[in-house]
């Protein structure tokens, strides 16, 4: 698995020395990143070189071989994924600090006693006056984390994290990482709704199917909040849009239009049932799993061979886990093939191409980050009990339209998505009448 590494290195202050840099790394296969200066003296220069590689022991070979280059000292390097989760990647804060007697008062005793006394009286007033109405759990059991299957859910943090930054970063929301010890349904539904209160929604995250199909189904009819399993519909929500983009891109409508999605899994599910009621002409699905066949069926989706899809299927995504799956000799001349395993595909969409695919991409153009900020921020916002059909698909119609170019999706990084998207699935609440306008929150 390819990894970035940074490099410090200490480098004389003459012409040519970081070409010279440069060239050992071209040598050994490595790819340039960023470059940063440290510090610029009249003798060394101090740089921060990061090098994408293919493995550790390809970063270890060539710290050696740069440490060799005359008048080059090497300082440390380090797996810079690593640097980037010293001490973890969240923190609390207060809104406001307290730095004066009557501050305290106001926050503290006596007045919180006021504002906890007509919250009891009217408990739609939490979303105003405290931060429950802009607080999102992101809860885990860590059974199915990327592509590293069950790995428990403290080794689960991470992504954990991970999610909550960008939840902070594009929607102003303020996410909570919430591990729960347990792969037993109605335990991990129990946890859930025992601290449901003090969040207004629940963000369901990397647990294995088909248990995060059940548990989701109950969180949904039990708990009076907005809840959402992103690896289903936070992935399905932003592959619909790449898929609306493709057509556009073709110059055929979705209802036009046969997809196919291989592998059935927690996004392949998503994928295929918010495809089909996107309004894709016919839904086919293939997995060799025949326990996810009962579920595609209740959803309207045919459920048949591989060669059967590549046969009928004008759009094909593949979600399999499965490396490779896809041969050129598979692709019919004019499909669209979206491979999506991460890090390595089905196919490379060099390949497809080349064996005569109209469009072709993978994994690394579609990421649900696009979706999952806006989408509960809209609900949030709305006040709306449940996360719908209709407000995910207007979060795929407002994530296409902003395409540009040759890209599915637009830049995940472009703060104009995540309100766009927002503002689209508020509407779309208002619209369905799921919205409780009088439990809109306040500070988002």
């Amino acid at each position: 698995m390819a990894l970035d590494v940074t490099y410090k290195l200490q480098v004389p202050h003459r012409p040519g020395q970081l070409s010279k840099v440069a060239g050992v790394i071209a040598e050994h296969g490595g790819l340039i990143g960023d470059i940063v200066t440290i510090h610029l003296g009249r003798e060394l220069t101090d740089r921060e070189i990061t090098v994408e590689v293919r493995d550790p022991q390809h970063g270890w070979e060539l710290a050696e071989d740069l440490g060799k280059l005359d008048g080059v000292r090497l300082v440390w390097h380090h797996d810079r994924a690593f640097l980037r989760h010293e001490g973890g990647k969240l923190r609390m804060h207060a809104v406001t600090p307290v730095e004066t007697p009557q501050q305290m008062r106001d926050v503290y005793t006596p007045g919180v006693a006021r504002v906890c006394s007509a919250i009891a009286e009217n408990p739609a007033l939490a979303s105003r006056f405290t931060a429950i109405g802009r607080t999102v759990a992101i809860c885990t059991n860590g059974t199915r984390v990327l592509g590293l299957g069950d790995i428990g859910p403290v080794a689960s943090m991470p992504v954990m994290e991970g999610k909550a930054v960008f939840y902070t970063q594009f929607a102003g929301i303020s996410a909570v990482p919430v591990l729960i010890d347990t792969k037993d349904v109605d335990e991990f539904v129990r946890t859930v709704k025992m601290i449901a209160p003090g969040f207004g929604g629940i963000h369901l995250e990397d647990i294995s199917a088909p248990e995060c199909f059940e548990i989701e189904r109950r969180l949904i009819e039990e708990l009076g909040q907005p809840v959402m399993h992103d690896d289903v519909h936070g992935t399905a929500v932003v592959t619909v849009a790449a898929v609306l983009t493709v057509c556009r891109a073709l110059g055929r409508d979705l209802h036009e239009v046969t997809v196919g999605q291989l592998g059935l899994g927690a996004a392949g599910s998503g994928i295929a049932g918010l495809v089909g009621e996107a309004g894709a002409k016919e839904v086919l699905a293939f997995d060799p799993n025949p326990v996810s066949h009962q579920r595609a069926v209740e959803q309207g989706i045919e459920v048949t061979t591989m060669e059967d899809v590549f046969a009928r299927a004008d759009i094909v995504v593949a979600t399999t886990g499965r490396p490779g799956l896809i041969t050129p000799a598979m692709v019919r001349p004019g499909q669209a093939i979206l491979a999506l395993t991460n890090p390595v595909a089905e196919i490379d969409p060099d390949a497809a191409r080349a064996a005569g695919a109209a469009y072709a991409a993978d994994g690394r153009s579609v990421n649900n980050v696009i979706g999952y900020p806006g989408i509960f921020r809209g609900a949030l916002l709305s006040g709306a009990d449940r996360i719908t059909t209709r407000m995910k698909l207007a979060a795929a119609h407002a994530i296409s339209a902003l395409a540009e170019g040759d890209d599915l999706v637009p830049d995940a990084l472009d703060h104009n998505v995540h309100e766009r998207v927002t503002a689209a699935v508020r509407e779309a609440a208002i619209d369905e009448g799921v919205a409780r306008l009088d439990h809109t929150p306040s500070g988002l």
